[in-house]
């Protein structure tokens, strides 16, 4: 066997730095992005925003322009006259302050147009959110606690859970308490936490649902209708009323079915998790990557440029960059110029990509931007791939936590992929769609009579939709449906 050399040809995807940088940037959502766009300004002194400042050259010749300019000059120079006046008297009146006469010293803020300030801004100049354990530290502090009762109810807003329960008993505060203090005893501690499940938001303290429940009906108004019904099925048929047997409620307390309804609407009103009330996070709001919407009778896509800045390379910097150069400063352009290039390939490959992908989804969703959720029609990521002739991996990332603004709502790119069902008609039918048709059937039920899961997997296939019963239930727990037997009420 001779040794020899062969020479063969053939091609293979090298992952260069430039590739990884867009891979990189495709899955970015929109925030994300921006962040990166900032640190790339922070580290790269050869970009810069590109702000294209639009001048009017016919506002400047209108005469009502002139003349508002001579107003804002004449303005201007009577502020002037104003701050550069000197008779101030020695002495201010004896009832008055300086701020009486002469205002704050500080300039007061710029107001802002509705065009400059936006709602952003007013979140940002919101104070920070509260907790419920701050929350109720605040109201253990302006309630006048004396001796070891400030104690108490401090250790007692300590072990209370993010729903507005105690987490604990009140032996156990106790012998926790004692450790501190021996004189201490348990009819203090059950008179402190009377107190605070008087705080806000009601029922918080409660050491079990129904205690919870009944917290919220005592603090109502003594004349408000059906108050003793209530009270009275939340101390004794508490057990019904979780099973929702009000047929052994009615009977046992020998109500009336209307007297019954309006007692359970009481209830029912009531917040079973009073601690959910006080949200410590603020909101997240979620900025939308493509916009669509109907024009002429067309569904059009565009893309949002606030969420993509446009970035420019600075041409100063640039302009100093010498060829035939070696010098480290030179070499420091040369580098930075080139990442800059890179960068923002990287960003219009990543727009075209995401313009592409949002245009295929549209263009194969028509009939849901039409109709809704039950016209939506079966699509998965290798559909769109074999439309644009890209990989899987590729429309995956594109599809990953971004966002399309429609009529209908702001929606995830992956709320448009789901699964088949065939039909009867040889057809083929979402999985969201089936949901929408659930969701659909459950709010036409009958409130006394639910549809169960076989029930409505039999209406389905009415339709010519054959789901399982266990589709069915996988479906509905989905969307936090309860099953039939907690559906069931009387109003």
């Amino acid at each position: 066997m001779k040794h020899s050399l062969q020479l063969n040809l053939g091609q293979h995807l090298t992952m260069t730095p430039q590739l990884q940088q867009a891979i990189r940037l495709l899955q970015l959502s929109a925030l994300e992005l921006q962040t990166e766009v900032q640190e790339m300004l922070d580290s790269n002194p050869l970009l810069e925003p590109d702000e294209v400042v639009e001048h009017k050259d016919t506002q400047k010749d209108s005469p009502s322009n002139s003349d508002s300019q001579q107003n804002e000059t004449k303005a201007l120079d009577q502020s002037e006259q104003v701050g550069t006046q000197n008779d101030i008297p020695d002495e201010l009146s004896v009832d008055s302050g300086w701020e009486d006469v002469y205002g704050d010293a500080t300039p007061a803020p710029k107001s802002s147009s509705s065009d400059d300030y936006t709602f952003q801004d007013m979140l940002g100049q919101k104070a920070p959110a509260e907790g419920l354990k701050e929350h109720l530290q605040w109201q253990v502090e302006l309630s006048r606690f004396f001796g070891y009762d400030q104690t108490i109810a401090e250790a007692i807003v300590d072990s209370i859970n993010e729903d507005g329960y105690l987490a604990t008993t009140t032996e156990d505060l106790l012998s926790s308490l004692v450790k501190d203090n021996e004189e201490i005893e348990l009819d203090e501690v059950e008179a402190v936490l009377t107190r605070v499940q008087s705080f806000d938001p009601p029922g918080v303290g409660a050491r079990n649902p129904q205690e919870c429940l009944l917290i919220q009906l005592r603090q109502l108004p003594e004349d408000t209708k059906y108050l003793d019904s209530a009270i009275k099925i939340i101390s004794i048929h508490m057990n019904l009323m979780a099973t929702r047997d009000f047929n052994q409620i009615k009977r046992r307390m020998k109500l009336s079915d209307e007297v019954l309804k309006k007692t359970i609407e009481l209830i029912r009103s009531l917040n079973p998790r009073p601690g959910g009330q006080i949200e410590k996070d603020q909101t997240q709001y979620v900025v939308p990557d493509i916009y669509v919407k109907k024009e002429s009778n067309i569904w059009t896509v565009k893309l949002n440029n606030e969420s993509s800045p446009k970035l420019k390379i600075n041409s100063e910097y640039s302009g100093l960059i010498k060829r035939a150069d070696s010098s480290a400063d030179n070499t420091y352009l040369k580098n930075h110029l080139q990442e800059a290039k890179w960068f923002l390939k990287s960003l219009q490959s990543r727009n075209e990509t995401l313009f592409k992908v949002a245009t295929t989804i549209v263009q194969k969703q028509i009939a849901f931007f039409e109709n809704g959720d039950e016209a939506m029609k079966p699509m998965v990521l290798r559909d769109v791939a074999e439309i644009l002739e890209m990989h899987e991996s590729t429309i995956s990332r594109v599809t990953n936590q971004k966002y399309m603004h429609t009529p209908r709502g702001i929606f995830e790119f992956k709320y448009f992929f789901s699964s088949h069902v065939s039909t009867d008609s040889g057809g083929e039918c979402s999985a969201t769609a089936i949901r929408a048709l659930i969701k659909k059937l459950v709010a036409a039920e009958k409130p006394e009579k639910p549809l169960s899961d076989s029930k409505i997997a039999a209406l389905l296939a009415d339709q010519g939709i054959k789901v399982a019963r266990r589709t069915i239930a996988k479906y509905r727990e989905s969307m936090s449906i309860p099953p039939s037997n907690e559906r069931k009420r009387l109003i």
